[in-house]
């Protein structure tokens, strides 16, 4: 009797390539912007949360605009082209979703930190704290 993990056979591999190389497309990892914000970052790194959780802990050199006040006028100061990066509280969390959906109905490129302060909290990286800006 099969499992209810291999009750539903995988995808074929081809299908699963595609799948799995599309979602590098849509966002990226707590450890790739650690990385990429240690050197000259490529993309403006959005944290979405509120303004009283951004200033309790937030990523290095982060901008906070929550999701709902994601609008055309706040995204003027960046050229059109500049890729943002969204994060919120982790997994358990939307945020992230709801202000990447903001952007790209704003038509700005834009991916997801998956893990959000949870996954930055777990890769052991630190956190800044500091009145947000909103």
């Amino acid at each position: 009797m099969p499992s209810a993990v291999t009750a539903i056979p995988a995808a074929p591999s081809e299908l699963a390539c595609a799948h799995f190389a599309a979602e590098f497309t849509f966002e990226t990892d707590c450890w790739d912007v650690h990385d990429a914000l240690s050197r000259s970052p490529d993309f403006v790194l959005l944290d979405v949360r509120s303004p009283a959780l951004f200033a309790q802990g937030h990523v290095p050199g982060a901008i906070n605009l929550p999701h709902g006040k994601i609008i055309a006028s706040k995204l003027a100061q960046w050229p059109e082209g500049t890729l943002f990066v969204t994060y919120c509280a982790g997994p358990h969390c939307n945020g992230a979703a709801r202000g990447a959906l903001r952007l790209a109905q704003l038509g700005r490129p834009v991916k997801i930190m998956a893990g959000g302060i949870t996954g930055w909290i777990d890769e052991g990286f630190p956190l800044a704290r500091a009145e947000a800006a909103a």
